[in-house]
């Protein structure tokens, strides 16, 4: 099982504005387990960045400037993605700057959905933690995913960390716990796993009245009437025999 998890950074909010991918960021799994293939790409979108953008992302216009455009990189990117399925936080805001960017490109006449399977964290989350914060940093600390390195967005880091993130939200619970407060992989709460004391006291033991061990030797004699009776014969080999219960 191929996946890709995928990140994009962008000059502003809306496509349909105008605005444009700069950075794409991507981790492959393989089998629920990272590879090392990972995708990076900045891009020069041809246009200024939104102040509010560079304040997220902290990309400017003059870092791109060198930068290949996303037709010059966009055979490589479909080649990488091609087949796998996309694991994207928050996928509508992605795919539609992707198929934005797709739809530019001379003699492309596809889309994101036409080449993978796409699935979105964030509806995943708001299913699993209804009623709760499901952002990026949120899903992390609840899942005690460290992003301390996250000062600022960039796509390859976030696909980073939401690789983590995802594996931990659906791989079930992930440690043994033996604390009441600790939280599942799926947000809830652990049974709590209560240790019992190391000295305890001896069980009390009921032992058979006479009457009730003539009963049960009658007992017995039936079942043996048809045949061996491993219970007596076990009585014969250890006579006297107590357990604790």
């Amino acid at each position: 099982m191929r996946q890709i998890v995928l990140d994009t950074e962008t000059t502003g909010l809306e496509p349909e504005q105008g605005h444009r991918i700069i950075e794409i960021g991507c981790v492959e799994l393989l089998d629920r387990r990272l590879t090392g293939n990972n995708f990076h790409q900045y891009l020069q979108p041809d246009r200024e960045i939104d102040a509010g953008a560079v304040e997220v992302h902290g990309i400017t216009s003059e870092f791109l400037s060198d930068k290949p455009r996303f037709a010059d990189i966009c055979d490589d990117f479909l080649g990488y993605v091609r087949g796998a399925e996309l694991i994207i936080h928050n996928a509508p805001f992605d795919v539609g700057f992707l198929n934005h960017e797709l739809a530019r490109v001379a003699g492309v006449a596809m889309t994101v959905g036409d080449l993978c399977e796409v699935t979105d964290t964030l509806a995943l989350a708001r299913r699993m933690h209804p009623g709760q914060r499901n952002s990026l940093d949120a899903l992390c600390k609840r899942y005690a995913i460290d992003n301390t390195q996250r000062e600022l967005h960039g796509a390859l880091l976030d696909a980073e960390i939401l690789a983590d993130v995802y594996l931990a939200m659906t791989g079930g619970q992930t440690a043994f716990v033996l604390e009441s407060s600790q939280v599942d992989a799926q947000g809830g709460q652990v049974a709590a796993i209560r240790r019992l004391p190391v000295e305890r006291p001896r069980l009390k033991v009921v032992h058979a009245t006479d009457d009730e061990l003539q009963r049960h030797a009658r007992r017995l004699q039936a079942i043996a009437a048809g045949g061996r009776c491993l219970w007596q014969e076990q009585e014969v080999r250890d006579p006297g025999v107590e357990t604790d219960g």
